[in-house]
């Protein structure tokens, strides 16, 4: 019988133990995700405006934070390779974006793409021809920032200024459209990790010469930011109607955070 009520007493104290552990660890990461958080948020001696930190999209990419401090600003180089049937696509931009008044945001960026043939294609098949997209000229004004709702609102507007092919420069017009894309965007953090964020608008494309085409973008997302880090994982839905067609795509995602100032 003692060796039964000594044994059970060192379950007690062991599982007392493990539960303080338990109880510690999780108080480190809420001290961990507060401090964070209130480096990002909280004005430096009253002297800046409040923002709320939010996990921000990778695919559909914002222009600037959500409630951009003046002064902020940032170079982003993007990158993605498709294999096709018949040949590959190569994707990447280049773009700068900065906030030259508190909560208002700019954005140029020159996105590219170029076509490759894969192996074995045949002969026969006609290859895309290569292409810079556009120059992107782009802004962003958050009209409302919430700390007790933990809530951020903005309104934008994105204009494209399409390129002809790379092998018609010089022998024809220098851009041969514009792409209208008015947004709205509404981003919310549940507690301190959890976030969520629609992005929506309109998008119509006029080629010069052409009838209009109008399509209605509907971009939802989901994400977990890593406790203490500006690191997360999540996933992002992409949805259009076009012509009475609707498409989605799926693209989980992942930031890690290299250096102060580099994420991939």
């Amino acid at each position: 019988m003692k060796k039964v009520l000594i044994t059970l007493a060192t379950l007690l104290v062991i599982i007392t133990v493990k539960a303080q552990d338990s109880d510690s660890l999780r108080f480190e990461r809420l001290s961990l995700d507060s401090m964070f958080i209130s480096e990002v948020e909280e004005p430096k001696g009253g002297e800046l405006k409040p923002k709320i930190l939010h996990a921000e999209p990778l695919y559909i990419d914002l222009i600037r934070d959500l409630g951009a401090r003046k002064g902020e600003k940032e170079w982003n180089v993007g990158f993605g390779m498709f294999n096709k049937r018949d040949f590959n696509k190569y994707e990447a931009l280049v773009e700068y974006e900065w906030a030259p008044i508190d909560r208002l945001g700019f954005e140029i960026e020159v996105p590219v793409t170029i076509f490759t043939a894969s192996e074995g294609t045949p002969v026969d098949i006609t290859r895309p021809a290569n292409r810079i997209e556009s120059l992107k000229l782009a802004t962003q004004w958050t009209f409302l920032v919430s700390e007790k709702a933990k809530t951020s609102l903005a309104l934008g507007y994105i204009h494209e200024f399409e390129f002809v092919d790379l092998n018609k420069l010089g022998q024809s017009e220098l851009f041969k459209g514009n792409i209208y894309n008015p947004f709205f965007i509404a981003a919310k953090r549940w507690g301190l990790n959890y976030h969520t964020l629609v992005y929506t608008g309109p998008r119509i494309v006029k080629d010069f010469d052409m009838r209009r085409e109008f399509s209605y973008e509907v971009h939802t997302n989901f994400h977990y930011m890593i406790t203490g880090t500006r690191n997360f994982i999540g996933i992002e839905f992409n949805k259009e109607f076009h012509e009475g067609k609707f498409e989605a795509v799926m693209r989980p995602q992942m930031r890690v955070g290299l250096a102060e100032n580099l994420m991939v």
